[in-house]
């Protein structure tokens, strides 16, 4: 038997709640086994959620009634990993009325749910007063109804095409309605990755300075990153990197939700990764990410038991009910789930579930 003391180090640092550095996270990813990195991640979730229990000593696992919504699907930006996306000439093209918008969430609010997810394509022609527009609509028909909305890569769409400083568009869709921002269109937040997979999209500091700037604002946001697809490992952790940089900087990331790459009806060829890189990549997410309250389990992408098992590496939150989902589908993953069976996934583990709201604050 060979005893490896650097790497014993590294774990000692992990399971005593200390940083660990990008080499270190590189080492813990290439050295470990899938099962004892997941013991870790396992550890580095409960010193984090240490006072998250119920009245009778059993640990939480939360969720959220959501939906999304995608306001739009006309893009100009043409990504090759997304089949939703359509261009303004398509007959499948649309633009979402304000009657459907409604429709969509009463029907959320009727099962009891608390949030949108609120995003669409790059729509090249839509002015800033259908986005002011849609959001005061939402927010005076369902003021109870956080509007989890529109994304990194959105509003530096916005920024140009109104004409207008990004501060100036954030605060204004604040003003009008808008609650948090999701993190999506990070993918990878390396240019080299970017410019290969989405060179129309928003590069690396300009999804950070959107981050920031909202942060600044005063609105929480989620981080998320799409793997699995040309980048290396590397290049994930460097993404971790520049995540954790900036929440030190401002604390307004709420939590980090990581999926692969899904790859059918799209334009980009890669030997995509399964449920093992998956849950590997989840563990050294939550080890690395020390300044990251909450990790969410992707179910949407990976399937249910597999989303039960991401409770065991790192993630303590199951996410969205998401009783609509059209981007990921798109790309040929369809999985569904009811309330009743997140509750049972949850249980089955020993867990107790409760209904939170985007700022994790539980509701039941």
């Amino acid at each position: 038997m060979i005893c490896d003391a650097t790497l014993d180090q590294t774990i000692s640092k992990a399971l005593d709640g200390e940083r660990i550095a990008a080499g270190d996270a590189l080492r813990l990813y290439g050295a470990l086994p899938l099962s004892e990195l997941g013991m870790l991640a396992d550890a580095r979730r409960q010193q984090k959620k240490a006072d998250a229990y119920d009245g009778r000593g059993n640990q939480i696992i939360t969720y959220i009634v959501d939906r999304n919504i995608n306001y739009t699907n006309v893009c100009d930006v043409y990504c090759k990993f997304c089949a939703f996306y359509r261009t303004e000439s398509d007959a499948e093209g649309y633009v979402i009325s304000h009657e459907e918008i409604a429709r969509k969430v009463e029907e959320l609010v009727a099962v009891g749910g608390t949030q949108i997810l609120l995003q669409g394509g790059h729509h090249p022609k839509l002015g800033i007063e259908f986005y002011l527009d849609l959001l005061g609509f939402i927010k005076t028909r369902f003021p109870q109804v956080n509007i989890h909305g529109f994304s990194p890569p959105e509003f530096c769409h916005f920024a140009e095409v109104f004409r207008m400083p990004l501060a100036e568009v954030i605060r204004r869709f604040k003003e009008a309605g808008l609650g948090s921002i999701p993190g999506g269109g990070a993918e990878i937040l390396v240019d080299r990755v970017r410019n290969r997979i989405a060179p129309k999209k928003c590069k690396t500091d300009e999804w950070l300075a959107v981050m920031r700037c909202a942060h600044e604002q005063g609105l929480r946001t989620s981080a998320t990153m799409m793997f699995g697809h040309v980048e290396t490992v590397e290049d994930r952790i460097e993404h971790l990197q520049r995540l954790r940089d900036l929440q030190d900087q401002t604390g307004g990331f709420t939590a980090f939700i990581c999926w692969t790459f899904q790859p059918e009806h799209t334009r980009l060829r890669a030997r995509t990764v399964g449920s093992h890189e998956y849950l590997r990549m989840l563990a050294l997410a939550r080890v690395f990410l020390d300044n990251f309250d909450n990790v969410q389990a992707s179910w949407v992408t990976q399937g249910p038991k597999i989303g039960q098992v991401a409770l065991k590496f790192g993630a303590n939150d199951f996410g969205g009910l998401m009783m609509e989902e059209n981007v990921v589908s798109s790309a040929g993953t369809a999985f569904r789930i009811t309330l009743e069976e997140m509750k049972r996934l949850i249980a089955e583990l020993g867990y107790e579930s409760r209904q939170r709201d985007n700022w994790y604050r539980l509701l039941n």
